[in-house]
């Protein structure tokens, strides 16, 4: 189970969760877009249609997916800041559903007895508390989902299906 936190001045979610496999192989689900298509979403909830990434800094990388609850299509794109494999991974973040806040998001990894102590921090979000409430109740599934990925291999179309919000 991760802890999670958002910081005081609300600028930051910082997280926490021992995974049980190697820095390496946590790096792969993080950096490799076929194994981030396999893990990030559940149905129900959304799923992503397309995930390209050039892992180097400078390089360019985005997400696309589709709402499953109204069909609404979403992106998430960014630019790596750096990548020091397997040790961490940093990349500024704009989702087309926070307008054009930039917030980077850095993972850190370090070797740990059985497997890798993960720390994430997503900052950037001084003066919309509202977005960094938001992003904080995603990156809790998004860990999970990871961790379930790396540890038990489990996947998108294997997850348990989160029933549809009923449309209003």
């Amino acid at each position: 189970m991760a802890t999670m936190a958002i910081s005081h001045d609300q600028d930051a979610i910082q997280a926490e969760i021992h995974i049980a496999a190697p820095p390496e192989r946590v790096f792969q689900a993080l950096t490799d877009p076929r194994q981030l298509m396999q893990w990030w979403g559940q149905k129900g909830m959304y799923h992503h249609t397309d995930w390209k990434g050039d892992v180097r800094p400078g390089g360019q990388w985005r997400s696309e997916g589709v709402s499953d609850t109204d069909g609404s299509p979403y992106h998430v794109s960014g630019e790596y800041v750096d990548v020091d494999p397997p040790r961490a991974v940093s990349y500024t973040w704009v989702a087309s559903w926070s307008g054009p806040l930039k917030t980077l998001v850095r993972w850190d990894l370090e070797a740990a007895s059985g497997g890798t102590v993960v720390r994430l921090r997503h900052s950037g979000f001084a003066g919309a508390p509202a977005a960094a409430k938001g992003h904080y109740e995603g990156w809790q599934r998004v860990i999970g989902w990871m961790q379930a990925f790396v540890e038990k291999g489990e996947t998108v179309a294997t997850r348990p299906v989160i029933p549809a919000a009923p449309r209003r």
